[in-house]
């Protein structure tokens, strides 16, 4: 994630980013004009922050011939289509392909996750809720050892917030229920995926539901099922301070619309696509008017190239108290960010109406 420098990461993907993003938009001109007019929106709204989230959801579908160099190519940014059991997930990959260093964000928040697959840890007055346990093979390396670098003590780790029910997200969760007692909190929903699983699942512990405030000393995490990406997402409103000042984080709990992929694990007949598109509308937009009764002004992603960590997590190394937080983007820009979610979704279910 580090090797080239901040600035030059920041313009090599830019100029990636536009040359995506006009694909896009030409492949958009030539579908139907319900279809041209969402995908219009979500570009509009994508501005100059969600570029990568518009182009990876926004995209037209290849067409079978072209899927599999399509898949490869967006392997990097996309969870896996699979579900929380799949197969192709239990090959861990050499270290110096997923690695990251910690990193502090906020005066209580901390990144410790991979290069593609995010793990936050907010620290509170009586322990640490962590939002997402990352793989099974890098748990231990990223989040135990990174809190580690950072002065934290991982035994302190209360309670960790599964944002939904897939191995990059939830693998690590049994290793730490284990090892130091963390409860693990997941929506029903997705507590029934991850026990259709074949792997070595976390007990049942606790199950999170809509509203629901998850108090951890002086801090209160609030949680929203956003069913879309599966049938339990989960995302979480998140106090921040930066050098004292106050600032509200929200977290979207699932991206990508793997259903379009995945078709064994998604479609059935009563859970056809416009099923998923459906929920997952109406998800963005509910919690595009909780990101606006909380003010929020950050947004983070469990993928670090959804909400920019990429580009944004090198700048904070030699940032002061008097420059911009890069994380800090703003009402407007968290609320556009759920309109680029909800508006390629649109353009996804209009796609099925047009065929």
């Amino acid at each position: 994630m580090h090797a080239l420098s901040a600035k030059a990461r920041v313009a090599a993907l830019s100029a990636l980013a536009t040359l995506l993003t006009g694909a896009a938009v030409l492949r958009a001109e030539q579908e139907p004009p319900v279809v041209a007019r969402h995908v219009a929106a979500a570009k509009a709204a994508s501005g100059a922050h969600w570029q990568e989230l518009f182009t990876r959801l926004c995209a037209a579908p290849s067409p079978p011939a072209a899927a599999s160099s399509a898949s490869a190519a967006s392997s990097a940014s996309a969870a896996p289509s699979a579900s929380a059991a799949s197969p192709a997930a239990k090959a861990p990959p050499e270290r110096s392909k997923w690695y990251a260093e910690p990193v502090k964000v906020f005066d209580n928040l901390y990144y410790v996750g991979m290069t593609e697959y995010s793990a936050w840890a907010v620290t509170t007055s009586a322990g640490i809720i962590l939002v997402d346990t990352l793989y099974d093979y890098s748990v231990e390396a990223e989040v135990v050892e990174g809190l580690r670098k950072l002065g934290l003590d991982p035994a302190s780790i209360k309670y960790a917030v599964i944002s939904h029910g897939h191995r990059d997200h939830a693998g690590g969760a049994k290793y730490l229920q284990d090892t130091f007692g963390t409860k693990i909190v997941v929506s029903a929903e997705d507590w029934e995926l991850l026990e259709q699983s074949k792997d070595d699942e976390p007990r049942r512990d606790v199950v999170a539901t809509d509203g629901m405030k998850l108090t951890l000393g002086d801090t209160t995490l609030r949680l929203y099922l956003t069913p879309g990406h599966t049938l339990g997402t989960v995302s979480v409103v998140i106090p921040l301070k930066d050098h004292g000042r106050s600032h509200t984080a929200i977290m979207w709990g699932g991206t990508a619309f793997n259903w379009l992929n995945n078709r064994e694990g998604y479609i059935t007949p009563d859970r056809p696509d416009r099923f998923w598109f459906q929920h997952y509308i109406q998800s963005a937009a509910r919690l595009a008017n909780v990101a606006a009764k909380a003010r929020a002004d950050v947004l983070l992603s469990n993928h670090t190239i959804f909400d920019g960590s990429k580009t944004k997590l090198p700048l904070l190394s030699n940032r002061t108290a008097q420059q911009p937080h890069p994380y800090v983007v703003g009402g407007k820009a968290v609320r556009d960010y759920l309109t680029v979610a909800r508006e390629c979704a649109q353009a996804g279910l209009a796609r099925l109406s047009a065929r």
